[in-house]
């Protein structure tokens, strides 16, 4: 098949194979969609794909992505600091967003401690955590686990609880998110749903 398409139109596919749930036939099949589109579409796609990093910024606060530092959630002025809730990625808190169930403020550690893939809590922003709650400019009052249900996940908030009881900080509740997500399932696959149920369900870690 190599040998008979264009050199640009392989390229286009190989490059697609590269996404997280793309095979080699869906790539191919979204290669030859752009094909079947005019010039201006494909040019706005490009024009997407190409300043997608460009405008963006790590907030310093939450490290979620951003346009601004600190990002629109960590300065809104309604939102309740008083609460910080933990997710691996930034993608997990669009899901909870979604839900309109939760008005505090978020930390993204940037993974799940997974001692197969050579990932420790030294590789994951859980000393930003620590330092934030430790300064506790904000009278925290509780932090939400909220790691995926899944081995990873379950090992990251254990450690993070760990850490955080090692401060003995009065005041402080630590809580996890319910089990109405699925044991191996992913937060940002999640319904809204299964989302608020999990939140208003939380308990004491």
């Amino acid at each position: 098949m190599t040998k008979i398409l264009p050199k640009s139109v392989q390229e286009l596919i190989d490059q697609f194979s590269k996404l997280p749930g793309i095979g080699p036939k869906t790539a191919a099949r979204l290669t030859f969609y752009l094909l079947s589109q005019g010039d201006e579409d494909i040019k706005a796609l490009g024009k997407a794909v190409y300043y997608l990093k460009k405008n963006l910024v790590i907030c310093s606060k939450c490290f979620n992505i951003s346009e601004t530092d600190p990002c629109v959630i960590c300065k809104d002025p309604k939102r309740d600091k008083k609460t910080i809730l933990v997710v691996e990625s930034p993608l997990d808190i669009l899901a909870l967003e979604k839900t309109n169930e939760f008005s505090g403020l978020y930390h993204v550690v940037g993974g799940a401690i997974s001692p197969v893939d050579d990932i420790g809590p030294e590789d994951l922003r859980i000393k930003e955590l620590l330092d934030r709650i430790e300064k506790n400019t904000d009278n925290i009052s509780e932090v939400i686990l909220a790691t995926n249900p899944n081995l990873e996940g379950e090992a990251t908030a254990m450690f993070i609880h760990q850490q955080i009881s090692k401060f003995k900080i009065k005041n402080i509740k630590i809580t996890r998110i319910a089990r109405g997500l699925p044991v191996g399932g992913d937060l940002e696959y999640a319904d809204e749903v299964t989302l608020s149920r999990a939140l208003e369900g939380r308990k004491e870690y």
